[in-house]
C-alpha cells in the first residue's frame, strides 16, 4: 500500500506536478491547499494578500481527479473568497483539502471537521483562516485489512511556527477527530503540513494518542524544496502507529512538485 501526504500549494507548479502525480499510484493520496471551482472559471487565477502573491490553478481538486479516474474523491472545503485574473476580475474559489482513496478500496467511514475555527464563506479574512481535517477507514477487501488515514492543515500564523495556544487547541481537536475514526488498530496514519516545528508540544501528545513522528524516528532535517527559500526547514510530518514503524519511508528532493517535499509510506 502507499499513502502519499503533500502540501500541493494551489498548484503553482503544475507543469512538474501534472506528470508526478500521473505516475504516482498513490493507494491514498492527501493534499492540502487545494483549490476547487465551484463556478467555470478560467485554468489559472491569482491570491493576493499582504504576505502572499501566488498563482493558483483554479481548480486543483478537479485537475487531480481527472488525472485519478481510478480514485474516489472528497474535497473538504475551509474557505470561500475570490481570485482574480485578467485585468482585476473576480472568481468565486474554494480551499481546503482533498482526499483521493483507490477505487478497489472500501471507504467505510469518513470525518471531515476543523481543527480550527469554522468554515468562512465570506472571504479569505485575516490569519489565521480556517483549517480543515479528514480522517477516513480504507478497508482493502482483496487483502482483508483495514487502515486509518487523516490529514490536516495546520493554521499559519505570520509570527512563526512555535506553540500557542491555538496551535496547542488545535493539536486537541485534531487528535479527538482521529480518534473518531481510528479504533486502535495497527494501522493507522496521520499526515500533513502541521505548521510546527519538531520541538513542539503537540509531538508528545501525539504520541501519548499512540502515533509516532517518522520525520524524527528518521532523523529527517529537510521538508521543503529549493522553491522554498527561508532557512526554517521543518513544517509537514507524517505519524504512523507502532505497526507502521517499520514501514518504508521517504520525503523526495526530486522532482520538485511544489515549495514542500512529499511524504511517502509504503508498506
Amino acid at each position: 500500500m502507499k499513502i502519499v501526504s503533500l502540501n500541493a500549494w494551489g498548484g503553482q507548479v503544475w507543469d512538474a506536478l501534472r506528470p508526478w502525480l500521473s505516475t504516482l499510484e498513490p493507494d491514498v493520496l492527501c493534499l492540502q491547499e487545494v483549490t476547487r471551482a465551484p463556478v467555470p472559471s478560467p485554468e489559472w487565477l491569482r491570491y493576493v494578500d499582504p504576505y502572499r502573491d501566488l498563482a493558483q490553478r483554479a481548480d486543483l481538486f478537479g485537475d487531480v481527479s481527472a488525472l485519478l479516474p481510478e480514485h474516489q474523491a472528497f474535497f473538504a472545503p475551509a474557505t470561500r473568497g475570490t481570485l482574480t485574473y485578467d485585468a482585476g476580475e473576480a472568481v468565486p474559489s474554494e480551499h481546503g483539502l482533498g482526499l483521493w482513496v483507490r477505487r478497489g478500496m472500501a471507504v467505510t467511514q469518513i470525518v471531515q471537521d476543523f481543527v480550527h475555527g469554522s468554515y468562512r464563506a465570506d472571504g479569505w479574512g485575516a490569519e489565521p483562516v480556517p483549517r480543515t481535517m479528514q480522517v477516513a477507514r480504507v478497508a482493502d477487501p482483496s487483502r482483508n485489512r483495514a487502515i486509518c488515514v487523516g490529514h490536516f492543515h495546520g493554521l499559519r500564523d505570520p509570527n512563526g511556527k512555535g506553540d500557542t495556544p491555538a496551535r496547542e487547541a488545535q493539536t486537541t481537536r485534531a487528535v479527538a477527530l482521529f480518534q473518531q475514526v481510528w479504533d486502535g488498530g495497527p494501522h493507522a496514519v496521520l499526515a500533513g503540513d502541521f505548521n510546527i516545528l519538531p520541538d513542539s508540544s503537540a509531538f508528545p501528545r501525539f504520541r501519548q494518542a499512540g502515533l509516532h513522528d517518522l520525520i524524527a524516528y528518521h532523523g529527517i532535517t529537510d521538508t521543503r524544496t529549493a522553491l522554498y527559500e527561508k532557512p526554517q526547514r521543518f513544517a509537514d510530518y507524517m505519524l504512523v502507529s507502532d505497526g507502521l514503524l517499520s514501514a518504508e519511508f521517504d520525503v523526495p528532493a526530486q522532482p520538485v512538485v511544489s515549495d514542500h517535499r512529499p511524504l511517502i509510506l509504503r508498506f
